[in-house]
């Protein structure tokens, strides 16, 4: 089981929302973020910002950092880890069942991250076994994508997707966020796009918009 840290705006959350960070950074990195979403109106939310395991990354020259796996170019044709990503698949996939141990089901969490965090989510949330209430992901990508349409599961392909990137993202293309966008759109899935005009990084308003989809998304009953 991966490493958290958790928080939790009530007693008896009647609601989970997971959030992934990007290459090198950790659980905190989001934890300012979740302190500023107003959620009230859904009920105790649990947050939970998981530490990615430590991993040599072929991009900074084999340095061990959190990595959710090895990243050997930033191109979309790049070689890609896909033993790395399968393996925190199924860490995340974890923490989504032990949240349903818990009393959350599946239809009450919200699996959500940025940059590579992002590509998890989207991994991880379209193969998951149970309808989730959404998917969130910010400044990221869909890996493995000529493997999606196989490799989906019937119970989240109306699961809301909310889809956000930066036109001007250095290290993520902005290209690659519309090629996710229109693949996933095209496989049918409910995709919700917003650009902003900034880098790769997150911005007041993503986060007012990503309040308001969460607010709609767990609110659904």
């Amino acid at each position: 089981m991966l490493d958290i840290i958790e928080a939790e705006s009530g007693d008896n959350p009647v609601a989970t929302l997971i959030i992934l960070h990007g290459l090198g950074a950790d659980g905190n990195d989001f934890v300012p973020v979740a302190e500023q979403l107003q959620l009230d109106d859904v009920g105790p939310v649990r947050f939970i910002f998981p530490h990615a395991p430590v991993l040599p990354v072929t991009i900074n020259g084999g340095y061990r950092m959190r990595a959710w796996y090895d990243i050997v170019g930033f191109d979309a044709d790049a070689p890609q880890d896909e033993a790395g990503l399968r393996r925190s698949m199924a860490m995340v996939q974890a923490l989504l069942k032990r949240e349903n141990e818990r009393g959350v089901p599946s239809e009450r969490i919200v699996l959500a991250g940025f940059s590579q965090g992002c590509a998890m989510s989207l991994l991880a949330g379209v193969r998951h076994g149970e309808r989730l209430a959404g998917i969130a992901g910010l400044s990221g990508y869909l890996p493995l994508a000529d493997k999606t349409a196989a490799e989906r599961t019937p119970a989240n392909q109306s699961t809301p997707i909310f889809l956000a990137h930066g036109m001007h993202d250095e290290v993520v293309a902005f290209e690659r966020g519309e090629a996710t966008r229109d693949a996933l759109r095209a496989l049918g899935y409910p995709v919700e796009w917003h650009e902003y005009v900034m880098g790769h990084s997150v911005s007041p308003l993503e986060i007012t918009e990503l309040n308001e989809w969460l607010a709609r998304v767990l609110s659904a009953r």
